[in-house]
């Protein structure tokens, strides 16, 4: 295998030096990982032997039967093929744990407890442990033990809601918000355990590790901005819009006659004038009804019809022209499809793209770059997802001195796989 350096190889990363162990499978771990992988962290990939992690083989997959986004989101990682449901594979698990900074796993919560191997049990020998620790309802509370995909978490979180058209079925946007919102909180939550280590071993204290508890109905609950207190002060619950966003207006999705479409946000008071003289309706830039974003609020349906009435006689392009210019400059985008993103000069000049080489024959892919950019020290794709125990073999030996007889001892009783 040829590992593909892509830019930048000499910076050093924020996590180099630390190493995490991934046991997970599907989105929430696996995207935790390698936001883990790109900031610099050698991260373990631990998957079953035979199968490995199912996202392997979900949505679109190449000529080897590899899905196309098992290379971004295992990017960076070392594939290791172990058995969790035979002790000695649980044993190898406990023995690298040791070797390891950081766990994150996402399983139901009790498995770990179950196999004898709780955060709590794992420090009596490794006291500056950090375990993230991801599932749909958290780690305590009466609901810890149901199960809980993202999709339901969104909906128990309040996410699907608030999104979809008055009166009509809540909707989901087609992508796995919250697996992704979670696996980023769950890394935010690493981070801060390691700043907190490293900041007890500095002024001479131990070094201690702690638990990440990342539910991930509370990482889409975190999103739900002011229903809360508007709620528990007003009463009032927050429905959903449509194309809009309740109480600020004008903040919407507008149609154009390319069979685009273009967002403009003019929910400012002199955004809106701006806006409305652009738009060739004086009147309604001078209206005083309008005038702040109470009134335009209770003026709703008027002002999105004027605006849409506008764009509706516009190119897409067109539209964004008039509003972006100096003296109007009024922030306004074209809903973009991946094909726009793809093609878009800026996203290109800002290095959202990353290429990887995949499969026997190295063929080239496109994956996205992972914000935010740090100036001095800035992440990097280095290899795309692995194959199955590609790395086994150097794991053990390399980490747990695995001799070559032992290691096919291991292949010949299948507790482990590698090539």
């Amino acid at each position: 295998r040829v590992h593909v350096f892509l830019r930048r190889m000499s910076a050093k990363r924020p996590l180099s030096g630390i190493r995490v162990l991934e046991l997970s499978q599907f989105i929430a771990g696996g995207w935790t990982g390698a936001l883990l992988a790109y900031w610099g962290a050698d991260v373990i990939k631990v998957e079953p032997p035979g199968l490995g992690d199912g996202i392997r083989k979900w949505r679109k997959l190449d000529e080897t039967g590899t899905s196309l986004w098992w290379y971004s989101i295992a990017r960076n990682k070392k594939s290791l093929a172990v058995d969790l449901r035979q002790d000695e594979g649980r044993d190898i698990i406990r023995q690298l744990v040791a070797k390891c900074d950081v766990l994150v796993e996402n399983f139901k919560p009790g498995t770990l407890e179950k196999w004898h191997m709780s955060p709590t049990t794992l420090r009596e020998s490794h006291p500056s442990l950090i375990v993230a620790r991801i599932s749909g309802y958290g780690q305590t509370g009466p609901y810890r033990s149901k199960p809980g995909f993202a999709s339901v978490c969104e909906a128990f979180g309040g996410f699907r809601y608030v999104n979809g058209m008055p009166g009509g079925p809540p909707i989901r946007p087609n992508l796995s918000i919250g697996d992704t919102l979670a696996a980023q909180n769950a890394a935010l939550g690493v981070l801060l355990a390691l700043l907190s280590r490293q900041k007890a071993s500095a002024t001479g204290g131990v070094g201690e590790g702690q638990d990440v508890d990342c539910a991930i109905y509370e990482s889409v609950f975190g999103l739900m901005e002011a229903c809360v207190p508007e709620y528990d002060r007003l009463g009032e619950v927050r429905e959903p819009a449509g194309t809009t966003v309740t109480g600020i207006v004008p903040t919407g999705t507008y149609p154009c006659k390319d069979g685009h479409w273009v967002v403009i946000g003019a929910n400012g008071d002199s955004l809106f004038k701006r806006l409305m003289v652009a738009a060739g309706r004086h009147d309604l830039a001078d209206d005083p009804r309008l005038a702040s974003n109470e009134g335009r609020v209770t003026h709703q349906e008027e002002v999105d019809g004027a605006i849409a009435a506008w764009t509706s006689t516009l190119a897409s392009h067109e539209v964004q022209q008039i509003l972006e210019a100096g003296l109007v400059s009024v922030p306004v985008g074209t809903i973009y499809s991946v094909r726009d993103m793809c093609s878009d000069p800026h996203y290109i000049a800002r290095g959202m793209f990353e290429q990887v080489h995949t499969g026997p024959t190295q063929e080239p892919l496109k994956i996205p770059a992972i914000p935010p950019k740090l100036t001095k020290t800035p992440g990097q794709t280095n290899w795309a997802g692995p194959r199955l125990g590609e790395h086994t073999k150097e794991i053990l030996a390399g980490l747990l001195g695995m001799s070559e007889s032992g290691l096919s001892d291991l292949c010949e009783k299948r507790i482990i796989q590698a090539e």
